[in-house]
């Protein structure tokens, strides 16, 4: 029989709760989806053994010392602290738990980054060169302290190094990365499988943002723009332009115009193609349809339009992004837009 997919979890103090217990859950309804067949070991390592004090106030308790890990490590996950400060969040770093990681990562599979985790990853040298994504709060921190390190502060995770290296975006997008792992180790359908045992709405692609286009722009002083925004992400399929819309709210354009911008910050055609775009963006990682069928499905219209949209909106092509953020062995049809989540 194979042996378990073995997991570290580094655990030092003021650790976020969520930053480990979260994996640890996935990891765990794998193997109960599993059933039986080898599925994963996770133990908790930090500098000591004995408990740890996370930043919730929680204890948890390790299996192991940092030194005594040893042997084979299949998956090193690194969590993150953070102090905070008049200014807001600044990521922790210990060198003990830096130093560690640094001498243990060359000899694991593979190594993740959860959330502020990635701060120790590039301070243990482990994404010179590379793109990398961390907590959108820190992510000046980020790019500012490691200037080689590419980082994208707006997708969910990042995988690279042909697979070896991922770093996961802040607090609820640990399940995402988790869920990704379990898919590389186990298949779609198994990481799926997790997803609905978490009740999750829906299980998001790496390339996906850190907030869904609704949730990105500040709230509305106004209910009605607020009540509009939902009714456009339910609605991408139709008539949005500027004039529709305009009709829907009972205005004339030129002051629905102004008024939207006011509330959202930017104009009404600009938001309706961000919307469409997030949809094209779920498409292109979750399933093989034509490029056709994703411009259809997600209210851009035409292969054209999707090609200028995204060259706009991310600075690619369809093609391009499909390569990069496609998860591999669904090939389910394109279907129609649906609300964007978080």
């Amino acid at each position: 029989m194979p042996l378990p997919h073995r997991v570290v979890i580094a655990v030092f103090p003021d650790v976020d709760l969520l930053d480990v217990t979260g994996p640890a859950e996935v990891f765990a309804l794998a193997n109960r989806q599993a059933a039986g067949r080898a599925g994963y070991e996770v133990r908790l390592a930090g500098p000591t053994v004995g408990e740890v004090r996370t930043s919730a106030g929680v204890r948890l308790v390790t299996d192991l010392s940092f030194e005594e890990v040893g042997g084979r490590v299949d998956t090193l996950l690194v969590p993150g602290a953070v102090d905070m400060t008049d200014a807001g969040p600044v990521a922790r770093l210990d060198d003990t738990v830096v130093d560690w990681v640094r001498r243990t990562a060359p000899h694991a599979r593979r190594v993740a980054s959860v959330c502020v985790g990635a701060h120790v990853l590039a301070a243990a040298g482990l994404l010179d060169g590379r793109t990398a994504t961390t907590h959108w709060s820190t992510a000046a921190q980020l790019a500012a302290d490691h200037p080689e390190v590419t980082v994208d502060p707006d997708p969910i995770f990042v995988r690279t190094d042909r697979g070896r290296l991922w770093t996961g975006a802040g607090i609820s997008a640990c399940l995402d990365l988790a869920l990704a792992l379990v898919a590389e180790d186990q298949g779609e359908q198994a990481a799926l499988a997790v997803a609905r045992q978490l009740v999750m709405y829906l299980k998001r692609q790496g390339g996906q943002s850190q907030f869904s286009v609704p949730l990105s722009r500040p709230a509305a002083t106004r209910r009605d723009i607020d009540d509009l925004r939902l009714w456009i992400a339910d609605h991408l399929g139709e008539d949005l332009s500027a004039a529709a819309l305009a009709a829907r709210m009972c205005l004339s354009e030129r002051h629905f115009a102004r008024v939207f911008r006011q509330e959202t910050g930017t104009s009404p055609a600009a938001y309706v193609e961000a919307a469409r775009v997030e949809v094209a963006r779920r498409l292109l990682e979750t399933t093989d349809a034509p490029l056709d069928a994703v411009a259809a499905a997600s209210g851009l219209g035409s292969p054209e339009t999707l090609h200028r949209a995204i060259r706009r909106q991310l600075a690619t092509t369809p093609a391009a992004y499909r390569r990069r953020f496609r998860t591999t062995g669904t090939g389910r049809p394109a279907t129609a837009p649906t609300a964007g989540t978080g």
